[in-house]
């Protein structure tokens, strides 16, 4: 009896700790900002910032009027600031925390902050994303693409700041595929 409730004991303790370790390593990241700061340093992890100035801004619009409609552009020329981070696992235990570690831990940080889900109409593409926004004032604030590249296995999070409607924040989903392959 004894060996029973011991053996029922360390299987529930391997069970916690499963579960501890399934939410990435340390203490899940409760906002997208503390997520880059919490992975943006270590190995395998590759962080990218990006802040617009106007004269940037200029030129993304220019831009988008060569290859898009005018939602297109007027996204382009609105975004304030972009962040990208990527991680390429090169081990099992390494897609292990994609799959089950950074993935949750970023579901949860989306509902944590009130985050909008989106609906996507590409579902057959490769490199397929999940969109969520944050909204204040009827206007897209930030939205935050998470997905995974298949050709590399790689885990993606984008967060794109500035003042979108749905429908830009629609088009500019349509091109972000392609740039997080550059």
């Amino acid at each position: 009896m004894k060996l029973r409730s011991s053996s029922l004991l360390l299987a529930v303790v391997l069970l916690l700790l499963a579960g501890c370790r399934a939410s990435g390593p340390g203490n899940p990241a409760r906002t997208v900002a503390e997520f880059f700061n919490k992975y943006e340093n270590r190995p395998g992890f590759k962080a990218t910032d990006w802040n617009a100035g106007l004269g940037t801004r200029f030129i993304l619009g220019r831009l988008g009027k060569l290859g898009g409609g005018t939602d297109l552009t007027q996204a382009l020329s609105s975004i304030r600031a972009a962040r990208i981070i990527t991680f390429t696992p090169t081990s099992n235990s390494a897609r292990d925390l994609v799959t089950e570690g950074l993935n949750r831990e970023v579901d949860g940080l989306l509902a944590n902050e009130r985050y909008t889900p989106l609906t996507t109409t590409n579902s057959d593409m490769p490199n397929q994303m999940r969109y969520s926004v944050r909204e204040q004032g009827g206007k897209v604030t930030e939205f935050v693409a998470v997905g995974k590249q298949e050709t590399t296995d790689s885990f993606v999070l984008m967060s794109v700041a500035g003042s979108f409607t749905k429908e830009q924040v629609a088009e500019l989903g349509k091109v972000l595929p392609s740039v997080i392959r550059e």
